[in-house]
């Protein structure tokens, strides 16, 4: 079959379109045939090997894993002698490692069936984007309906998906963005937009409840400014530095007073893309999507990604 690979590190050069062995599944796996796929900064950081500490778990010196993609969508092809939920021929969408592949074996808890009325390329752009904006807002941020929320980073993969669930649990929702995506962050449900260009949203005098960071680039200081006394701050995406600040500024900032300050990693699970398959379902959300590649040419499309302007998801797609 064929599939991307990276077997050492560095730019999108290194990746190569190859054919390897299609894989078989284990007793709590679903083989899936891959009907599309979408980039994720996760590829590029693992691709790169950036940060640094990533090594430690990747391989210090190349990839362990040379398998490159994690989000998916496609039909189940054979499943496991211990996997219950699916069955050849299911349509479903999730995540695994090696998704950029005609053929991939991914954990039945890590799998949900696709809404009948999402094509793949839809279903392909949800699961670690989507899951990261649910659980920053719901299980960090700890969203309530009538809250002030401000997402900043709103026009990309994770952001677009942050406004709409913001939406959907009832909050007022600013969205920061530049004035290019300013129509974007409008058409998916955004209260009030800010051009990021024209006014620092941090400075403005308006206090949120909760503030979600997809894109985090200011500095937590910045950021308790724009809280209010009892409000949450949640960083999905950012610079190390900042990383290392919520780290070590924001615990004493938060002993100080009610703020509180979090990072996290998002955690692909059966239940939260439920969650999503149903949002999904009631038109809650609506996936958008920037640029399609085809598989060969993943390499432009982690490139294109990496350039920071994306508008939404970039897909992977595959012959029919």
């Amino acid at each position: 079959m064929k599939a991307i690979v990276a077997t050492r590190y560095g730019s999108p050069d290194v990746i190569r379109f190859e054919e390897i062995a299609k894989p078989s599944p284990a007793n709590n796996e679903v083989l899936i045939k891959i009907c599309a796929a979408s980039v994720n900064p996760l590829d590029w950081h693992f691709m790169r090997g950036d940060p640094p500490f990533l090594r430690l778990m990747l391989g210090l010196r190349k990839p362990k894993d040379t398998r490159v993609g994690v989000d998916l969508a496609g039909r189940v092809e054979a499943v496991g002698s211990g996997v219950t939920q699916f069955k050849p021929g299911d349509a479903v969408f999730g995540s695994c490692r090696g998704a950029f592949a005609e053929y991939v074996c991914a954990l039945e808890k890590q799998l949900a069936l696709k809404p009948d009325a999402l094509s793949f390329e839809a279903a392909a752009s949800v699961p670690v984007a989507a899951i990261t904006a649910l659980q920053g807002l719901r299980d960090k941020g700890r969203i309530q309906t009538g809250q002030k929320v401000l997402i900043e980073g709103a026009s990309g993969g994770v952001g677009t998906f942050a406004v709409q669930i913001a939406k959907a649990f009832g909050a007022e929702v600013s969205a920061v963005c530049s004035t290019r995506n300013v129509q974007i962050a409008r058409s998916i449900g955004a209260d009030h937009v800010i051009d990021y260009t024209r006014e620092d949203f941090t400075r403005s005098g308006q206090r949120y409840d909760l503030i979600f960071a997809s894109n985090a680039q200011h500095s937590v200081l910045d950021y308790r400014r724009a809280l209010r006394p009892d409000g949450i701050f949640v960083m999905a995406g950012g610079g190390l530095a900042l990383f290392s600040q919520v780290l070590t500024v924001a615990p004493l900032l938060s002993w100080m007073g009610n703020m509180k300050f979090y990072s996290y990693v998002a955690k692909i699970n059966k239940k939260d893309m439920e969650f999503l398959k149903e949002m999904l379902e009631s038109g809650k959300v609506v996936p958008v999507i920037d640029r399609r590649y085809p598989l060969s040419d993943t390499a432009e499309a982690i490139r294109y990604l990496e350039e920071g302007h994306a508008q939404g998801k970039v897909v992977i797609t595959f012959p029919s």
